[in-house]
């Protein structure tokens, strides 16, 4: 499992308005391209969004769903990336002063991802997901001004 921390400069509620807004999906994620739909139940539990990873012309159409939705302190998603599969994330966020403190864990549940023995899977998840957080944190740190 690939844990991220990092301290974002807005309260969790700002974290967790990104995180509400389907639409923002790919502005934060690496590897998510493009939006295709947000279920309008989105962020209710069973909700999808539906994605696309990749880069044109070799996208591939996807979707992330909620597992649990408890903000503004946790949010589990699964995240489907075929062909490397699926891996269930989970965002912690805790209040740190006048921000907050949000931790990424995500962890591969199958496919070619899940496969691999943990290190080889947790460093360029791990690598990805630093660069997500300091995306997070761009558009949670803009949504608080």
């Amino acid at each position: 499992m690939s844990v991220n921390t990092r301290s974002i400069a807005a309260p969790p509620e700002a974290v967790f308005d990104v995180l509400a807004n389907g639409w923002l999906f790919p502005s934060w994620v690496v590897g998510a391209s493009r939006m295709r739909d947000v279920d309008d139940a989105w962020p209710s539990v069973g909700a999808k969004l539906h994605h696309s990873v990749g880069a044109w012309p070799a996208l591939i159409d996807d979707s992330t769903s909620i597992l649990e939705w408890d903000p503004p302190r946790r949010a589990v998603l699964q995240a489907r990336i075929w062909p490397m599969g699926e891996a269930t994330v989970t965002l912690q966020v805790e209040p740190q002063g006048e921000g907050s403190l949000v931790t990424l864990l995500e962890e591969p549940s199958s496919g070619p991802m899940a496969m691999l023995p943990g290190p080889m899977a947790d460093v360029p998840i791990y690598v990805r997901n630093t660069e997500t957080l300091r995306r997070l944190a761009y558009l949670a740190e803009g949504h608080a001004r």
